[in-house]
């Protein structure tokens, strides 16, 4: 069936429209899902966190990559979940084709506030990041997922925080449970970690995820995000830039 009577089917039984350019139809239409970044490249925050591995992006944190980000997760528009992995994916591969980690490697997704999962009924950092690692095994990388990351009472809202108090309010923020080590040790005899997250903005959310999965004896490679806020993406030129995935997004047909 061609996309325009998709369009106009999706649009008549469930009323929805794209998050990128409002076309009735599809929550993602074909159009805007052939203009997601096809390949992932490095994105130092300004200033960088001491201390902080490279950090992967596929795309800038603008345009439709900001709607999808924003519709999944405040919206709950679930159907954004798969094209969202897949640009996860994209930039966690780079990180393991430049990093070349030995042994297995375990995505861990960076904890989401048990209030705001309790709210949303849905927790999107952990969907997106098991996606991933489901893509990336598909693709033959020997990858494993788990939610090895706690957050500790007394976390606030990022948002509206600038770098230093982002830093502030997640300095001790989290830690990793011995339970979810046993269960890591039980599958993964040596493991390289790959912290996975949404949007990477100051990396301060990052770096104490580093620094919490490091206190307890593990090696992380890299971090890997959807996206990362346009002045912290590197100029275009030779540094920074990976060869694309070869993986294509498709057009999500349903709003839910």
């Amino acid at each position: 069936m061609p996309d325009g009577l998709l369009d106009a089917l999706a649009d008549l039984l469930l009323g929805g429209r794209c998050v990128g350019c409002d076309r009735p139809g599809r929550v993602l239409c074909r159009g805007c899902a052939d203009r997601l970044p096809p390949a992932a490249r490095v994105a130092w925050p300004s200033p960088v966190p001491p201390g902080l591995v490279t950090p992967w992006a596929a795309g800038e944190y603008a345009g439709v990559v900001r709607a999808m980000v924003v519709g999944h997760k405040e919206h709950r528009l679930l159907a954004l979940r798969d094209p969202l992995a897949l640009l996860l994916a994209r930039a966690a591969a780079s990180a393991l084709v430049q990093e070349r980690p030995p042994g297995p490697v375990v995505l861990v997704p960076v904890p989401s506030r048990p209030a705001s999962v309790r709210a949303r009924g849905y927790d999107p950092t952990y969907a997106l990041t098991s996606c991933a690692g489901r893509l990336l095994a598909t693709a033959g990388h020997d990858v494993c997922v788990h939610r090895l990351l706690r957050t500790r009472p007394g976390v606030v809202d990022q948002a509206g925080l600038d770098a230093q108090a982002r830093a502030a309010n997640l300095a001790g923020s989290m830690c990793c449970p011995s339970a979810g080590l046993r269960r890591l040790a039980a599958g993964r005899a040596v493991a390289s970690v790959v912290v996975c997250d949404d949007v990477l903005t100051t990396g301060a959310t990052a770096r104490e995820a580093q620094r919490a999965l490091e206190a307890v004896g593990l090696r992380v490679t890299a971090v890997a995000a959807v996206a990362a806020t346009r002045r912290r993406l590197p100029p275009g030129g030779r540094a920074g830039h990976s060869e694309s995935s070869g993986l294509r997004v498709s057009p999500s047909r349903h709003t839910h």
